[in-house]
């Protein structure tokens, strides 16, 4: 099964010349971009959740087999910090379903200040349909401390412990808790900035190849380090390291 690569978002104006020919407008950058890339993380629309339109409208606009992952809304995760959950995740996936088969995973990104609460998250997951894979990035170090009863509960619900990097390194630990994996790459150390150099890339592929065997497990990997298209350049140069470590890659070029 494939390693999915790919950026979070695609809107970035300082793209323009370097990622978008400077003549492609603006209304015409997902496209641009799903002709590069076969995934690309929403994080759009946890900032504002979109209407069912416009999910249809991305689904239109990109090519079979392209793969849109949606970082849920900030209303569910920083808002109400998994309170009452049935109502905005109900929203949510009843909107992101017009994505039909372009519908990827759910990406869970809990405040840095929301301490374990496995009860809490357990909730919030059951509320998904089970169909709908869901990754979850925490950044407390409280849950660590809970890990018995959080990795029961992302077993239960087969949730994907988000792996996240800052600075060129892991940020969490990495356990695999799920079929499939899920991994984002916030920001590495080398220059320009905020650039990965290649060392942390390889070791990235390496990690995921030992984690989830080639012929069975999906894994989706998502870089953040937007600023000056560096997380095209690195989402491109991860992906080459991952396919020489002998994993297979979805589409980038």
């Amino acid at each position: 099964m494939p390693l999915l690569v790919g950026t979070s978002g695609w809107q970035y104006r300082d793209w323009r010349g370097v990622v978008y020919p400077p003549k492609v407008p603006q209304r015409s950058w997902l496209e641009e971009y799903a002709s590069r890339f076969a995934t690309v993380e929403n994080n759009n629309a946890f900032y504002r959740l979109p209407t069912a339109d416009t999910f249809a409208q991305w689904r239109r606009r990109t090519p079979d087999g392209f793969v849109m992952a949606v970082k849920a809304s900030r209303y569910l995760t920083h808002i109400k910090r998994l309170r009452e959950p049935e109502e905005p995740v109900h929203r949510l996936m009843e909107r992101a379903a017009a994505l039909g088969d372009r519908l990827g995973p759910v990406l869970l990104q809990l405040p840095p200040n929301l301490r374990a609460d496995p009860d809490a998250l357990g909730a919030c997951l059951r509320c998904f349909p089970r169909s709908v894979r869901v990754a979850v990035e925490l950044r407390h170090p409280s849950w660590w401390q809970a890990e018995r009863d959080l990795r029961a509960v992302l077993e239960r619900h087969g949730s994907a412990l988000c792996w996240a990097d800052r600075g060129s390194r892991p940020v969490a630990p990495l356990w695999r808790t799920a079929d499939w994996g899920y991994v984002r790459l916030h920001g590495g150390r080398a220059e320009p900035a905020p650039r990965y150099g290649r060392t942390a890339l390889r070791s990235w592929a390496e990690r995921v190849r030992q984690a989830w065997p080639d012929d069975r497990d999906d894994v989706y990997a998502y870089f953040n380090n937007d600023a000056g298209g560096a997380a095209v350049t690195d989402a491109r140069l991860f992906a080459r390291s991952a396919g020489a470590a002998g994993r297979t890659v979805s589409r980038v070029l």
